[in-house]
């Protein structure tokens, strides 16, 4: 397991490393000047080049990318000059002095993503810190609604293969699989936020949290949620039907489950202590591809819905070119997808004793 475990986190940081280096030099090599987007319109030559020496922009693009990969790094080296880029600010990185030599300090912080060009030097760890928990929670939520339904909803449709209940159940499946995400936001907005607003009471946009009605403080409207889980949910639920019936009927024509029912076992022990879970293994690919694209944002959706989530945050970032946010982004976004590929390999192993982790 621990070799297993290093081998992972050895290609997890060449992956990152990888992520890293794209996204510098393909948002570095787009045309315009970061420090004019950060200033706006009105700026003076002055404004432009001190914006320029203070975030590195006036170095040549082999430094800035070492500047990048330092302000990335947990261990990273600063100058105690306060003319340079990478001088210790305190309230720039929050780090922790661990030694020194010459006039180069090492220290040992939390990863740097830089300062927004658009929210007034407000951090990117801030920025996506606010935004990632709505996001998680529609996630899950949409996740739990995929999960639950899609995996009775397979195991009913193996059950009763080519009845009219089947044949129901893969239609709705593929027509939940083959309905792009943003035409669904809409109709359901529309639909269940406009036309059925007086019976359903849900509003066609609306995050969890919103001022209330005299605008003091903010509150939880769980109702906001129910729209847009419905709808990120709809994908990945069709997804598990199809996978869970077709993994299912696959388990049921194996040997062991003739020797289960040989036995004297009940048609539901065998079903729930043997079949059901060896049919897992898919659905846990397709869960964890699916969960991971919804942390990452859900685009359409939160944009739509007006849900202030990291999928809108990327897309308001790529409104105003917000260069720090979008790479953050990018960054955090392969994380996520790196770590729940690590759980998946651990939760293969636990549901399936025949794979062996090396």
């Amino acid at each position: 397991m621990a070799r297993y475990l290093l081998h992972k986190l050895l290609y997890a940081f060449i992956t990152l490393m990888g992520v890293v280096t794209v996204i510098f030099f393909l948002f570095t090599i787009l045309p315009g000047d970061p420090a004019k987007m950060m200033l706006g319109q009105n700026q003076s030559a002055e404004q432009v080049e001190a914006v320029k020496k203070k975030y590195g922009f006036d170095q040549p693009i082999g430094k800035q990318y070492l500047y990048y990969l330092n302000d990335l790094s947990p261990v990273s080296f600063h100058s105690n000059a306060s003319g340079n880029y990478t001088y210790l600010a305190p309230k720039k990185y929050n780090a922790v002095e661990l030694w020194s030599v010459g006039n180069t300090t090492t220290v040992l912080k939390t990863p740097y993503l830089r300062e927004s060009f658009t929210k007034q030097g407000k951090k990117v760890t801030q920025v996506i810190g606010e935004t990632i928990p709505n996001t998680f929670v529609l996630a899950v939520s949409a996740i739990m609604i995929a999960i639950t339904l899609g995996i009775i909803l397979g195991i009913i449709s193996a059950l009763y293969k080519d009845t009219w209940l089947d044949k129901l159940i893969q239609i709705l499946s593929t027509l939940g699989m083959s309905v792009p995400s943003f035409f669904s936001a809409i109709l359901f907005a529309w639909f269940f936020g406009f036309v059925l607003h007086e019976i359903t009471n849900l509003e066609m946009t609306g995050s969890l949290y919103e001022l209330d009605d005299f605008g003091e403080k903010m509150t939880i409207q769980w109702k906001n949620l129910i729209l847009p889980a419905l709808v990120l949910g709809i994908r990945p639920l069709a997804v598990v039907i199809q996978l869970m019936r077709n993994s299912l009927l696959e388990v049921l024509s194996q040997d062991y489950i003739r020797t289960a029912r040989a036995k004297g076992l009940s048609e539901f022990q065998v079903i729930k202590n043997h079949a059901v879970k060896n049919a897992l293994n898919p659905v846990v690919t397709a869960i964890s591809g699916w969960f991971a694209s919804m942390l990452a944002g859900a685009v359409f959706v939160e944009y739509i819905f007006g849900w202030n989530g990291l999928g809108k945050e990327i897309v308001n970032a790529l409104n105003t070119l917000d260069l720090p946010v979008i790479m953050g982004a990018v960054l955090v976004v392969a994380i996520i997808f790196i770590t729940i590929n690590i759980l998946v390999d651990l939760i293969y192993a636990w549901l399936d004793p025949r794979v062996k982790l090396y």
